[in-house]
């Protein structure tokens, strides 16, 4: 079930879904943000969200502000092989979920704060993930 917190702000989020996800796809988004494409758990096709840019290194840190209630995060617990768009290149990576890890502690962690904070005032309950990137080519 769907908390009201998270029905309300994922409705003033499509907007900038959309647009985010559009800028990401062309390679033109801010470096705050990367494009997760994860493979849909029903249907097995590509699916592509906007996050924030959480890369250290090769690990891909998200903090899912909605946790396992975004189909993202239901989508890559059955199928944890993802893709993540950083500028123009795709990266493939394992994600692993973390329950028992601090979210607002790992957000104070990334790259871009102003995005990190935004993720923890609007989050209604935050998720962990790590994304163990493969090495580039």
């Amino acid at each position: 079930m769907r908390s009201r917190k998270y029905r309300i702000v994922t409705t003033a989020e499509r907007l900038n879904n959309r647009l985010t996800r559009f800028a990401l796809r062309k390679g033109i988004a801010p470096r705050a943000f990367a494009l997760l494409e994860t493979t849909g758990r029903r249907t097995g096709l590509p699916r592509h969200t906007p996050v924030g840019n959480g890369r250290i290194g090769d690990t891909f840190w998200l903090v899912a502000a909605h946790g396992t209630q975004s189909d993202f995060v239901r989508n890559l617990q059955a199928h944890p092989v993802v893709r993540v768009k950083l500028g123009r290149k795709w990266r493939t990576g394992t994600a692993v979920v973390l329950p028992d890890d601090d979210p607002a502690a790992r957000s104070r962690t990334l790259p871009h704060q102003w995005d990190a904070a935004l993720g923890r005032l609007m989050a209604s309950s935050p998720l962990t993930i790590r994304i163990d990137l493969d090495r580039e080519d």
